[in-house]
């Protein structure tokens, strides 16, 4: 499609832009929005699989969609992508508990992963890399936007109508993003000679889903050392080796292994990983810092992380621009990744005391150096690689940085329950004063037991006009240990984070840095890529 004069392809991109920004706008919505809606739905130890079932389900699409829209084109799993999210988005609504909810959410990630690997694919098909950083920082900047606007509409909804239309409002957005991908985007013919490798898809599905739910179980529901977790990653360690043998030997892998002969596709996808897993550290338990330790509703909430949302959307559009117009992208990688780091670090430091003011400061760092280093791996590994490998390179780097998310929430998830759980053993003096108080105020004191209860300061007032004169102070005393208890286990998660970015700055620095190509073909090179030997022989 790179033939195509500048006007259609603005115009495709804005529908391309128009079905991410759905996607994205159900995505971050929920960020503030889901600790309320657990609250009303039950199920506080489930709550980070609402996320991991999302990524986990996209993490799948993302690469069989990749290598299929290789063959068959972007559109139709582009439109299927849109209808499922869609579907999904409607049922999320509809749920009676917390199963219902991690299963719609399920659906969800189905649809998504489809849309954000198609997305990103069409700017490869349309641009080349050189022109390729202006819209990728576009489009990082999309997402951005979703991000600040998503949250604090969140917010605003579970506080001030049903949580249900969290789910529901963006629905009408989705039909009109449907119909300009059905209208604007070109169709393209299947490429003759490839076929789909079901057995790979097969193998690599059976990797992925018992990886992550060893590490979303692992800490939590079972010990790491358990049968069960052993079980899990064992049978992954199995069928990962079955896949890898598998994808020497078909002629048209899901995943081709001889593009990780390639270090710039290698080691991008490593850092992308990382990337994620501090990215959406940062964006899962920002709102509970917020909403637990502040005692801020789910409205302000979405006001306070705005700031971090807007940061990354000037940073993205303009080192976006940058790159376009230099060449020059690494640079914005290393210096992104060290920013991040610092601002989970400055995040770990936050407690009780901390004020709005510097958690802010604190989020517009993190959200600086997010937008700086996210849309360069993705750009990098596209200028590694062949043309006819754009949908399997795009969607690796997708795959990465979600697998990346997915187990750093998961890991992080354990951090907190159990720094939580020790912190808030280690004190006994709530027990004790539960001793010389009415029974009455005691039994209404123990429902403090569950921090669930901080992410809703009306219950907490509610329940604190419950008791008597004497049982208030008690009250406020255990809110305030509960609270102390929380942000403690909260820094050690965004500690957690601050470690993991700074892993990813070290490993950036040995992305090696090839100029960014003006136009799609891809030159010979002395860098080994997915071609092979025997295609470098002749090209």
């Amino acid at each position: 499609m790179e033939h195509l004069d500048s006007r259609k392809k603005t115009t495709i991109m804005i529908a391309v832009i128009a079905a991410m920004l759905f996607a994205a706008l159900n995505q971050t919505i929920v960020s503030t929005a889901l600790p309320r809606i657990i609250e009303r739905l039950g199920g506080m130890e489930y709550y980070s699989w609402v996320f991991t079932v999302y990524m986990l389900t996209s993490s799948i699409t993302t690469i069989l969609v990749g290598k299929l829209s290789d063959i068959y084109g972007r559109k139709p799993f582009i439109l299927t992508g849109i209808g499922l999210f869609l579907v999904g988005s409607f049922l999320c609504g509809t749920s009676h508990d917390i199963v219902q909810l991690i299963m719609y959410r399920g659906i969800q990630g189905l649809g998504g992963g489809m849309i954000m690997s198609t997305a990103f694919s069409a700017v490869g098909d349309l641009f080349s890399p050189r022109e390729r950083g202006r819209w990728t920082g576009i489009m990082s900047g999309a997402f951005g936007l979703s991000s600040l606007f998503g949250p604090t509409l969140g917010g605003y909804i579970v506080d001030h109508t049903e949580w249900h239309w969290v789910f529901w409002v963006f629905l009408p957005f989705g039909f009109i993003a449907f119909f300009m991908i059905l209208f604007m985007f070109p169709k393209t013919e299947r490429k003759t000679g490839e076929t789909v490798d079901y057995l790979g898809s097969l193998f690599l599905t059976l990797t992925m889903v018992p990886m992550l739910l060893a590490f979303s179980w692992a800490g939590s529901k079972y010990d790491w050392g358990s049968g069960t977790i052993l079980l899990l990653f064992g049978g992954a360690m199995v069928a990962l080796i079955l896949f890898i043998f598998t994808e020497l030997k078909v002629k048209s892998p899901v995943l081709p292994m001889h593009l990780f002969r390639n270090s710039i596709f290698t080691v991008s996808n490593l850092a992308g990983f990382l990337l994620g897993a501090g990215m959406f550290g940062a964006i899962m338990y920002m709102p509970w810092f917020i909403q637990g330790v502040m005692g801020t509703s789910a409205s302000l909430s979405g006001f306070i992380t705005m700031p971090m949302m807007l940061s990354m959307v000037v940073a993205s559009a303009v080192c976006g621009q940058l790159t376009t117009k230099t060449g020059k992208y690494k640079g914005f990688a290393l210096f992104g990744t060290l920013t991040m780091g610092a601002g989970m670090y400055l995040l770990s430091f936050m407690s009780t005391d901390t004020t709005t003011f510097t958690v802010i400061i604190n989020m517009i760092i993190t959200g600086l150096g997010l937008g700086m280093a996210m849309p360069v791996f993705t750009l990098t590994v596209q200028n590694a690689v062949d043309t006819k490998m754009l949908g399997v390179a795009t969607s690796s780097s997708q795959l990465f940085r979600t697998l990346g998310g997915t187990i750093g929430v998961s890991v992080m998830s354990t951090i907190l329950s159990h720094t939580l759980i020790s912190k808030m053993t280690a004190d006994k003096n709530a027990a004790d004063g539960l001793q010389v108080i009415p029974a009455a105020d005691a039994t209404l004191l123990k429902e403090l037991n569950d921090p669930q209860i901080l992410l809703d300061p009306g219950k907490l007032e509610q329940m604190r006009s419950r008791l008597s004169e004497g049982g208030q102070p008690m009250f406020d005393q255990l809110v305030m240990f509960m609270r102390e208890a929380l942000s403690g286990a909260l820094s050690s998660v965004f500690l957690t984070g601050a470690v993991i970015l700074i892993a990813g700055f070290i490993l950036t620095w040995f992305i090696k840095a090839i100029p960014l190509r003006t136009s799609q073909k891809r030159p010979a090179s002395t860098e080994p890529d997915e071609s092979g030997p025997k295609r470098l022989a002749h090209e």
